[in-house]
């Protein structure tokens, strides 16, 4: 798989027949809305026949939501398949999401879906008091227990991520009780347990996104553990890369002395940011796709640069009202950068956060560097 940075000058057809390849092709696997018209400093995919020599693990995040279409496209590359999910409540009990298509799929596609949980509140947000009450209250974790074992059973699932998040520091030792119990009731039924953690650097690492997560016992009590390296740069962030490599090799730094690497996913962010400059606090982004970004990119006449440290592309713009923009998405370089991480540090895979908007250049990155492991 070569990777051809656009250059002034350059066009798709320059490019194509400089490869041997056909302007039909690489519109089709670089998303191109409009072939004639590229940005310059563009990553252009351009397949070169070459067969990956190792194999990895993907799991996919997915929406309900997601189209036939999309599943269908990238069940081929999935080990895990995750429906994005259900609820917990602050009694043990479970409230599913649609995902009897996304199971069937799975499994049609040689995918292990897994049920994913979460201590989502009444307000949509994550929930600490759930999160409390389970950990705290022995009847609320009996009913998660039997109705996470009988939920699996009756939707036909492989195994189980669990993805609490805001959990209060004095529940850390809950949380780990918690986690064994699990890892110990799923393995005597014959279901894997992966979990989902936040990003940490270091022991001491305070607050709510990080102390209950202990890397150790997540390591030690889960089949797989999710690092979700991604949302650096978010919804109310100031403009920056979404998975700056440079930030997430020092988060692996550290989680490959708590676990085994042989256990974890790398969190792939597949999505970008659009802000308004100047940036405000409290102001929000827009969630952008990266084939819509690299889009906009050619639409406005932006140039698309790149940062090295963190190894993302972003551009500059003035939209129609004369209102500045910076956009920040991923692209074919930055995903080979992140799966670089892989073999660097020896880990299991990825984590794709989501699957639901379409890649094709990204699959094509991982298809020539991978092949994806399948279990089931």
């Amino acid at each position: 798989m070569k990777i051809y940075v656009v250059r002034r000058g350059d066009s798709l057809y320059s490019i194509a027949k400089a490869n041997a390849s056909s302007v039909q092709e690489l519109a089709a696997i670089n998303e191109l809305s409009d072939p004639a018209r590229l940005s310059i400093g563009q990553a252009i995919v351009i397949p070169d026949g070459a067969r990956p020599t190792a194999e990895t693990e993907v799991n996919g995040y997915a929406y309900p939501n997601i189209s036939e279409r999309q599943l269908a496209a990238v069940m081929p590359q999935l080990t895990y398949l995750c429906p994005f999910s259900w609820r917990i409540d602050a009694l043990g009990g479970i409230t599913p999401v649609e995902d009897s298509s996304m199971i069937s799929a799975a499994w049609e596609g040689s995918c292990a879906p897994l049920l994913t949980l979460m201590n989502i509140g009444t307000n949509g947000g994550f929930s600490s008091d759930i999160a409390h009450s389970i950990f705290s209250d022995t009847a609320a974790q009996n009913a998660l227990v039997e109705n996470t074992l009988a939920a699996l059973r009756s939707r036909g699932y492989y195994g189980v991520n669990l993805n609490i998040e805001y959990v209060q520091p004095y529940d850390r030792e809950g949380y780990n009780a918690f986690l064994k119990r699990m890892s110990e009731t799923l393995h005597a039924n014959g279901y894997m347990l992966s979990s989902a953690i936040a990003p940490k650097t270091s022991d001491d690492q305070y607050g709510v996104l990080y102390t209950a997560h202990d890397y150790a016992a997540h390591g030690q009590y889960c089949d797989r553990v999710v690092i979700m390296t991604y949302e650096w740069g978010y919804t109310y962030s100031a403009p920056r890369a979404v998975s700056p490599v440079n930030e997430m090799r020092r988060v692996l730094s550290y989680a490959v002395t708590k676990m085994p690497p042989s256990k974890i996913l790398l969190g792939f962010s597949n999505y970008g940011y659009n802000w308004l400059l100047p940036w405000k606090q409290g102001q929000a982004a827009q969630v952008i796709s990266n084939a819509a970004a690299a889009s906009l990119a050619a639409s406005v006449f932006a140039q698309i640069r790149f940062d090295e440290a963190a190894q993302a592309p972003f551009f500059n713009y003035t939209d129609p009202s004369g209102r500045r923009h910076e956009v920040w998405f991923e692209d074919a370089r930055s995903v080979r950068a992140r799966l670089a991480l892989v073999r660097e540090f020896g880990l299991a895979g990825i984590s794709i956060w989501t699957v639901n908007m379409r890649n094709r250049a990204g699959l094509a990155v991982l298809e020539s560097e991978f092949s994806s492991e399948k279990i089931v």
